[in-house]
């Protein structure tokens, strides 16, 4: 009989803590303009959460431009870092820019970083208008002439999308560092430069840009991925297959700040485990373009940290 008492009572115990751990309300900060990849990771945690009865009450959406991430890193560390209702986005792109020291004095070791949703791929755009029509063409007359294609990234030079871009430069033996290359806030910044004819070329992410490419207002030349992708992206080349090994995977996740308490990271962490098997994740997952990649607690840390490590290599020998 007290054995089954003491069960039941550390039973209760169990679920009591888990509800004094979930907030009261939450709340997923962009750290760059609506529209871009940041975005984007919030929409889909926020909606799916929602959604599939995990928070009560729909998750608000925040915006802090600025650095691509590196302000909104910087205000949670310094502002908001107990607050375990917050969670913020970031990409496989923070993990880049942390390497090469972009977030400040602050390393990849300053948050606890919760877990990754999906997995994007880099891609490679033109104007709807513009003559160009595979990668092979867009090298051959970048090769010719640089300065006549101005490219636009969502991030400075050493950025994502500049790296991205700097492997094409290669291709065509071009200098990547003589690019030039316009640094923008966002994947939206970006989609409406190209539009606009402010640049020529686009460098960005898959999800970011494949609406634009279904309605016709902008390209994709090629997606940098060594297979064809599925679904949306089935009529669109991979950089493998136009001739080019260039590929870039990228992972969109969410970290909280460094204080947050054990109990609040590991309601965060068995929460999106639970949402991630769910039928309502994978419908605004795959509604966004993206692809399964699940990755939790310990070993989403252990992937970032990983990921810092390689991309701390990459830039050395970028010469940045």
């Amino acid at each position: 009989m007290r054995t089954k008492l003491l069960i039941a009572t550390l039973a209760f115990a169990g679920l009591a803590g888990a509800a004094l751990a979930q907030p009261a309300k939450t709340e997923c900060l962009a750290g760059a303009k609506p529209g871009g990849g940041f975005d984007l990771t919030c929409r889909l945690a926020g909606n799916a959460l929602h959604a599939a009865k995990l928070i009560k009450d729909p998750m608000a959406v925040t915006y802090m431009e600025g650095g691509v991430g590196a302000v909104a890193y910087n205000h949670v560390i310094g502002t908001r870092p107990g607050d375990g209702g917050l969670v913020i986005a970031a990409s496989s792109g923070s993990a880049l820019l942390i390497a090469q020291g972009k977030f400040g004095k602050h390393d990849e070791n300053a948050v606890r970083w919760v877990g990754a949703l999906g997995t994007d791929f880099g891609i490679v755009a033109v104007s709807a208008d513009s003559p160009i029509k595979s990668l092979k063409e867009l090298i051959a007359a970048f090769g010719k002439d640089p300065g006549a294609f101005p490219v636009g990234g969502g991030g400075a030079v050493g950025s994502q999308d500049w790296m991205k871009m700097a492997m094409i430069a290669r291709e065509a033996k071009v200098d990547p560092k003589k690019m030039r290359y316009a640094a923008l806030e966002g994947g939206g910044a970006v989609t409406t430069a190209l539009q606009g004819g402010h640049i020529k070329i686009a460098s960005g992410d898959a999800s970011e840009m494949i609406n634009l490419h279904q309605q016709g207002k902008l390209r994709i030349l090629a997606i940098m991925s060594d297979r064809r992708l599925p679904g949306a992206f089935k009529d669109i080349p991979t950089t493998f297959e136009q001739g080019y090994t260039i590929d870039w995977p990228i992972w969109r996740g969410l970290y909280v700040g460094p204080k947050v308490g054990d109990a609040e990271y590991k309601w965060w962490v068995d929460t999106l485990a639970k949402l991630t098997k769910t039928d309502e994740f994978v419908k605004e997952r795959e509604a966004r373009g993206l692809f399964a990649f699940d990755s939790l607690g310990a070993d989403f840390d252990k992937r970032v940290k990983a990921d810092v490590a390689k991309f701390r290599a990459l830039a050395k020998e970028a010469g940045l």
